[in-house]
C-alpha cells in the first residue's frame, strides 16, 4: 500500500467525530452518577436495585475510559504519521497509521462493550417497573 497525506487525511475527520461521540457518552453518563448521587445523598432515596446499578455504572465508566483512551492514542498515531510523512520516512509512517487503525479499532470494539453495559443498565431500569407491573 502507498501512504501519503491523502490516507492520513481521510482519519481526521473520523477521528473528532468520534471522540465526539464520546465526549456526549461522557456527559450524559457523569450527569446520571451526579443525579444518582444526590438522590441517594440528600434525598435518601435507595432504589432496590442500588448495588447492581452501582456496579453497572463503575463497569461503564472503566470502559468508556478505555474507548476515549484509544481513541486519542488513534488521534496521535494519525499525527505522527503525518510527521513520518513530512520527514520522509514512509516505512515508519507505514507502521505508525497501522497503529492508528488499530487504535482506533480497539476504540470501537469497547465502546461497543460500553452500548452492551448501558443496554443492562436499561433492564436494571425497567425490571422494578415489570415487578410493580406484575403485581
Amino acid at each position: 500500500m502507498n501512504i501519503d497525506y491523502t490516507v492520513t487525511a481521510l482519519m481526521f475527520p473520523a477521528i473528532p467525530l468520534i471522540m465526539g461521540v464520546y465526549s456526549n457518552r461522557f456527559h450524559t453518563l457523569s450527569s446520571l452518577i451526579r443525579k444518582i448521587h444526590d438522590e441517594y445523598v440528600f434525598e435518601k432515596h435507595t432504589p432496590p436495585e442500588w448495588k447492581d446499578q452501582l456496579i453497572n455504572l463503575e463497569k461503564r465508566i472503566g470502559v468508556l475510559k478505555l474507548s476515549i483512551l484509544f481513541a486519542a492514542f488513534g488521534f496521535l498515531f494519525n499525527m505522527l504519521t503525518v510527521f513520518g510523512l513530512y520527514l520522509q520516512e514512509l516505512f515508519i509512517a507505514r507502521i505508525i497509521f497501522g497503529s492508528c487503525c488499530l487504535s482506533m479499532m480497539i476504540s470501537i470494539i469497547f465502546f461497543i462493550i460500553e452500548i452492551q453495559i448501558s443496554t443492562k443498565a436499561l433492564r436494571l431500569h425497567l425490571s422494578d417497573m415489570d415487578i410493580q407491573f406484575k403485581e
